[in-house]
């Protein structure tokens, strides 16, 4: 099979599209022929050589997929050669095949394509996990998500919209606002004119910048709010007054998706088919897709992401 490869840690130019060995399935996987796959900004990361491979995964980006079962390891059940799957990844989704634990497949929605489903499993999965495992956010509060333009802003949107939340995000321009506000955003922040901390307070934040957003998110919790923190693009440092956090009753969690337990994946991936895959098949969550590429231009798809103003997520297929 071929696979997107990282021959050195660098820029874009670094992906190759190579043959490499074909994937087999272990106990309780399945290899899935892979339809298509979908950036994240963790493959950007890991192309530079900032987010090492958990031990024993795939070496090639890519942590979610569409596609095909074509082969089922030993002690699998519920599943068939032949079934049209999504599923969430630890790594290897830039490649014509995968192997996957079967605890993390979920069926293709309803009304959804196989390529454009490919664009679902980690959004879903994490704006399920850190929005309503952990901050546990209920209907009638509000909640506000950084980066609403992009792939899980604009999942984390719908979903809490969906679930009756007041959804507040922020956005880079006028054309991004516009947009936001048709996937159900209440309120809608510029970060380059107007400070979020001055809309607030929020219920819930769930942040993918970190650095200097860290204290302004603290200042506009309200109390008893709950603040996840998936992403350090603004750094790895911040002031803390821990007087907001004590006198708010403020709980603060950082998390990660990648480096979860195959069991831990698969208990989230439940709850993702259960809750959030009724939403898409109703049409109240939608797939956002700003383009799709060949597999072989993961290096321009990269340049893509990297840039900014995308709107949703980008795709990878194998033709």
């Amino acid at each position: 099979m071929k696979a997107i490869t990282i021959k050195e840690f660098g820029g874009p130019e670094v992906l190759e599209w190579t043959d490499v060995e074909d994937p087999a399935p272990a106990p309780g996987e399945v290899v899935v022929d892979v339809a298509a796959t979908a950036l994240n900004r963790a493959d950007a990361v890991q192309r530079i050589g900032l987010y090492p491979v958990p031990e024993g995964a795939s070496p090639y980006p890519g942590l979610e997929v569409s596609g095909r079962i074509s082969a089922l390891g030993p002690g699998v059940t519920g599943w068939r050669v032949g079934d049209e799957v999504a599923a969430l990844l630890t790594g290897g989704g830039y490649a014509q095949k995968v192997a996957v634990p079967a605890g993390q497949l979920l069926t293709i929605p309803e009304g959804v394509g196989l390529v454009e489903a490919a664009s679902l499993p980690e959004a879903t999965a994490t704006v399920w996990s850190n929005v309503f495992m952990t901050a546990n956010l209920a209907a009638g509060e509000t909640f506000l998500v950084h980066g609403g333009a992009g792939g899980i802003g604009t999942m984390a949107i719908q979903i809490a919209k969906a679930r009756g939340a007041r959804v507040a995000t922020t956005v880079g321009g006028p054309e991004q606002a516009a947009r936001v506000r048709e996937l159900g955003a209440d309120a809608v922040v510029d970060h380059r004119t107007e400070d979020f901390a001055d809309h607030g307070p929020y219920d819930v934040i769930l942040d993918i910048i970190g650095g200097d957003y860290f204290e302004r998110n603290i200042r506009s919790l309200a109390a008893d709010g709950r603040m996840v923190v998936i992403g350090l693009q603004n750094g790895l440092e911040a002031p803390l007054n821990l007087a907001d956090l004590l006198f708010k009753r403020l709980s603060v969690h950082g998390t990660t998706l990648r480096s979860r337990s195959p069991e831990q994946k698969a208990a989230i991936v439940a709850g993702v088919q259960k809750e959030v895959w009724p939403l898409v098949g109703s049409g109240a969550v939608k797939p956002i897709i700003d383009r799709v590429l060949p597999m072989s231009e993961a290096a321009e798809a990269h340049r893509r992401l990297e840039a900014g103003g995308h709107f949703g997520k980008i795709l990878l297929v194998n033709e």
